[in-house]
């Protein structure tokens, strides 16, 4: 797996809160407060594969680490250059 990301959860969450909003905006999904966290990474994920945001990873990759770490990495690119968690 590719080094970690300063602030990598901060940024995960990050993703995954622009990944679900505009899921939902959409009306493509809706979530429910038990949902779990690795669930809303792995649909994230598929849907950003799916609008080709993203570069899917090799089907021997495919695990929760590195969805995570492809999240973080792909929500770097989308925040405002000098975003608090870019620092």
């Amino acid at each position: 797996m590719a080094k970690k990301l300063k602030n990598e959860t901060a940024l995960l969450n990050e993703a995954i809160r622009l990944v679900m909003e505009d899921a939902v905006r959409r009306k493509i999904v809706e979530f429910e407060a038990t949902d779990s966290r690795n669930l809303k990474i792995e649909y994230a994920y598929r849907l950003l594969v799916h609008d080709k945001k993203i570069a899917p990873l090799p089907p021997d990759q495919l695990k929760i680490p590195n969805m995570k770490h492809r999240l973080a990495m792909w929500v770097t690119r989308e925040l405002p250059p000098g975003h608090e968690l870019l620092r």
